[in-house]
């Protein structure tokens, strides 16, 4: 391993964070509060792209904008619910309740308004990770449950 890289934290598989934002300051500043904190942070600048990139990095949590030119955040969360259970942080300078829930109803799991604290930022996508994790291991067991 070269001394540039970093050594995952305890050994363990760095989660892995797909941002879909088009704006290039936002995307900068989540790569800087996460990244040293063990995150590998997947960046999709687009609305198609991300979705695309979903299938083809497998993230544990998706970082999601709202207002793209190409999709809306909503159209992006409802296209993302019909094929996939990653969990979804909306990351939104939209502050109006009906905006909130539309996103939590299209299919968000968690919906923080901006601006945010670094550490808050990194609390909730730890959880959703863990979350997500957790799901990932009971679905892959094969420890079979049969009821009574």
């Amino acid at each position: 391993m070269k001394k540039s890289e970093k050594e995952p934290v305890n050994n363990l598989i760095p989660t892995r964070v797909l941002v879909i934002d088009d704006d290039e300051a936002t995307v900068e500043m989540l790569k800087l509060i996460l990244e040293p904190e063990a995150f590998h942070v997947v960046i999709a600048k687009d609305s198609v792209k991300g979705i695309e990139s979903i299938r083809e990095v497998s993230p544990d949590v998706v970082i999601l904008n709202l207002l793209m030119p190409d999709m809306s955040g909503w159209e992006v969360c409802k296209a993302i619910r019909s094929f996939s259970q990653v969990p979804i942080l909306v990351l939104s300078a939209i502050s109006k309740p009906g905006m909130v829930s539309k996103a939590l109803d299209e299919g968000a799991d968690d919906y923080l308004i901006k601006p945010i604290t670094s550490s808050v930022l990194i609390a909730h996508v730890r959880r959703l990770a863990r979350r997500s994790r957790a799901n990932h291991d009971l679905n892959s067991s094969d420890i079979k449950y049969c009821g009574a």
